[in-house]
């Protein structure tokens, strides 16, 4: 979309606010809104002028100065505001017109422009699908003297015997119960509907959406794929409408990996390939799930650098909460077809040569984005560049439910990291595979790996609840 076409669509629309949006290490976006009176054209040339330094993990204040530059292509109109409303995605530039090193958004452009001086391909596309949770009600407080957490939800199973207003009218969703079952036990299908009405109307192309495993209101929509950029930005959109449609339903939904203990956490497997032109690369009929040798090597890179990549693709504490066995976590660092117990799944139903594809299931929705996919892509290219053969490596292929094996066979599986600390350390031991092309700087990694120690140090050194059932008494 040209800068013309975004000033008609003002015009056309009656737009009054323009909403100029960036987004932060961790993945949040931020806005500043200009009446559409004080947009023209010059403003795509200059940009929108902002204070960097109020911004976790950006710029120190004695270089706070920032301006965001409008990508006229992520504009939509947004559903939500009174007021007739454009919002538009930006990069983050210095003062003196230099592409900030530190951007997410400039991250994730620089991976796309990598992948073609490579060679291999063209272009890159992705296709996250990000689970959720949907609430009536969550509280939790984290002070010297006290610390909880609490969340509810009409349909999850803890409340069969609560007293409800009316009466408890049962169909509760037991826990490890709530995959696709039709209404009343699923009670949330006219909300993501909903969701799914307006991420139409903004412009994703949404293929399903459904209850998921978890009780207490987890769900799943899927949009379709696009380029890893274009995709970044659908997810920012899709979580902003999901967010903000169970607000207005008087709700709340979570992205939280494991907001529940001893039931399904939520994770966002991401789907690639990588086309050259319009021929698929990753397909060879005939070959192990149709894959050709050019994707086995793209899955060896990101297996080899998997204890590294997930700091980026799995950035929080919680993460590790929902990545150990039993509750469909892919913590093994192997491939294969249909097994959800590996770390890389390969689709193999009804699938096209155009649509054959990885499907990584590690990764959560505390991942940036831009930084995840960004970080996927150059570990699988590592992995074309220097021919790692997964099957020679070890990683697989694994068609057998890998939690179902003896102690013995299990042996010789990697596993992820443990923690969020573990991660970092390997980040910080393999990190030149993302630094090619010069898509991350060290500086950008060194500042990643304080930002997110400092998160994992907050949380260990508080005091946690079940340290009272514990200790208390001792």
């Amino acid at each position: 979309m040209s800068v013309q076409n975004v000033l008609d669509t003002i015009k056309e629309n009656s737009i009054m606010f323009v909403d100029f949006r960036f987004v932060d290490l961790s993945g949040h976006a931020h806005h500043i809104t200009l009446p559409a009176t004080e947009v023209d054209a010059d403003t795509f040339v200059n940009g929108v002028a902002f204070d960097g330094s109020s911004i976790p993990g950006f710029r120190g204040i004695e270089e706070s100065d920032m301006v965001m530059m409008p990508d006229t292509d992520s504009s939509f109109i947004d559903p939500f505001t009174d007021h007739p409303t454009l919002n538009i995605m930006c990069n983050i530039f210095t003062p003196d017109g230099e592409r900030y090193e530190r951007d997410p958004r400039s991250i994730a452009q620089k991976a796309e422009e990598y992948l073609q001086t490579t060679g291999v391909g063209t272009a890159a596309f992705f296709a996250p699908e990000s689970e959720f949770f949907i609430f009536d009600d969550v509280r939790y407080e984290s002070k010297m003297n006290t610390s909880f957490y609490s969340v509810d939800s009409a349909e999850a199973g803890w409340n069969t015997a609560k007293t409800e207003e009316g009466g408890n009218l049962g169909y509760k969703v037991p826990v490890k119960g709530g995959y696709v079952p039709v209404a009343p036990v699923d009670s949330q299908q006219d909300i993501r509907s909903e969701m799914v009405r307006l991420m139409q109307e903004s412009g994703l192309r949404v293929e399903r959406h459904h209850h998921e495993v978890a009780t207490a209101g987890q769900a799943e929509i899927n949009f379709r794929f696009d380029t890893l950029t274009k995709t970044a930005d659908n997810l920012l959109k899709y979580k902003y409408i999901i967010n903000n449609v169970a607000r207005q339903w008087g709700k709340v939904a979570t992205f939280m990996p494991k907001p529940l203990f001893g039931d399904n956490g939520s994770g966002m497997h991401v789907h690639s390939s990588i086309f050259n032109g319009d021929s698929p690369l990753f397909y060879e009929k005939g070959a192990y799930a149709n894959l050709s040798p050019l994707a086995l090597n793209y899955i060896g890179g990101i297996l080899h650098h998997a204890p590294a990549l997930i700091a980026i693709t799995n950035p929080s504490t919680n993460s590790f909460k929902r990545l150990v066995p039993g509750y469909e976590a892919p913590v093994n660092l192997v491939f294969s077809k249909g097994n959800r117990s590996a770390a890389i799944r390969i689709p193999v139903a009804a699938v096209t040569p155009k649509g054959c594809r990885i499907e990584f299931r590690t990764p959560d929705s505390t991942a940036n984005p831009y930084l995840a996919f960004a970080a996927m892509l150059l570990a699988g290219l590592d992995g074309i560049k220097r021919k790692l053969d997964p099957i020679a490596l070890g990683y697989g292929p694994f068609d057998k439910n890998i939690y179902e094996l003896s102690d013995e066979d299990k042996k010789e599986i990697r596993s992820v990291p443990g923690s969020l600390d573990e991660a970092l350390d390997a980040l910080e031991a393999d990190s030149e595979f993302l630094t090619e092309g010069g898509v991350f700087t060290q500086d950008f990694i060194d500042n990643y790996v304080a930002f997110k120690r400092a998160e994992a140090k907050a949380v260990a050194i508080r005091v946690h609840p079940h340290e009272y059932s514990l200790y208390f008494d001792c």
